[in-house]
């Protein structure tokens, strides 16, 4: 099985007031395991405010080597935790 082969994928962009992302739906049914990494194709897409536009690319999905797949499942326990730490402070009334 190769390392990495090109497939392709949708991308999904929104950019609104209460919502703000990108999403790659990769076509089939490609699993991907902890440090696989995925290259989408093609020249930055751009948005303007209040709109939502979806794409058809080509991505290549690297997999990852045995090194960087014990080191993703390792270090994304440390990342997660990095989540939590977030702080609130009171106002005063």
């Amino acid at each position: 099985m190769s390392r990495s082969f090109t497939i392709g994928c949708t991308v999904q962009v929104e950019n609104h007031f209460d919502a703000l992302g990108a999403h790659v739906t990769l076509d089939g049914d490609v699993a991907l395991a902890p440090g696989d990494r995925v290259l989408v194709h093609g020249p930055p897409i751009t948005v303007p405010f209040g709109e939502s536009l979806t794409e058809r690319r080509d991505a290549t999905v690297r997999r990852a080597g045995p090194l960087r797949a014990f080191w993703a499942r390792r270090v994304r326990q440390w990342e997660l935790h990095e989540l939590y730490e977030v702080g609130f402070e009171g106002r005063n009334a």
